[in-house]
């Protein structure tokens, strides 16, 4: 059975970082890809950030271009975790943040076959 639990989601004040972590179980090793999205009410499930496992670019990373330069993904196949560091962020980061794999529809729209966890806050504001 696979499971994805996010946790590390919080506030903090505009610039500052955040790091939130996705622990992951029963995903099988040659999973396509795990990625983050993030929600705010009344808007669609957005894509920002994903790791992708082919033949020819294993572990390959991808942003969304409101979230290049300022986050990082990666993953700690050690532990099964994925991480997401954040930097320089601003009050529209705000939102809760999900993690989703092995991401049927890739990085940026969100299937209804990928396994979900249960999301965690971040909040930027002063």
């Amino acid at each position: 059975q696979v499971r994805l639990v996010e946790s590390g989601g919080g506030l903090v004040q505009p610039g500052g970082s955040l790091t939130i972590s996705c622990a992951t179980s029963g995903l099988p090793p040659d999973a396509f890809g795990i990625g983050w999205f993030r929600q705010v009410p009344g808007k669609e499930r957005e894509g920002i950030a994903c790791i992708l496992h082919t033949r020819n670019s294993p572990n390959s990373t991808h942003y969304a271009d409101s979230v290049k330069g300022r986050f990082t993904i990666s993953r700690d196949n050690y532990k099964n975790t994925v991480y997401l560091q954040m930097t320089s962020l601003k009050p529209e980061d705000t939102a809760v943040y999900y993690c989703s794999a092995p991401l049927n529809y890739g990085c940026y729209a969100p299937s209804p076959n990928d396994y979900w966890g249960q999301g965690t806050q971040v909040t930027v504001s002063s």
